[in-house]
């Protein structure tokens, strides 16, 4: 499904306790398929409780680059006005670490 070069990175972050996603999930996550040869995020997905969110947050990632962070969450800060706006920013720069630690490896 996913080529060769394709890697997967997790980024959390933790939201509000009185949010729907803490107290399903006990934190908020977004999951990274990304091109390490580009670093084109090919797929995302993040933790919530109506699939329109995560078809949401997916139009905010595909395609993009994750070295494009600044764009990124100048866009989730413009577009993005659910609960968990801050946590999706976190999780996000949680896993843009992750990243450059793999491809700096």
């Amino acid at each position: 499904m996913f080529d060769k070069d394709t890697i997967y990175v997790i980024g959390d972050s933790k939201t509000a306790s009185n949010n729907p996603i803490m107290q399903q999930f006990n934190s908020y996550f977004i999951g990274l398929v990304i091109d390490r040869k580009n670093h084109k995020i090919i797929e995302a997905e993040c933790s919530s409780t109506i699939s329109l969110t995560s078809q949401f947050v997916q139009s905010i990632f595909n395609g993009r680059s994750m070295m494009e962070f600044e764009d990124i969450v100048a866009d989730i800060e413009n577009r993005y006005f659910g609960a968990s706006q801050k946590a999706l920013i976190v999780a996000f720069k949680n896993a843009c670490i992750k990243y450059n630690q793999i491809i700096n490896n």
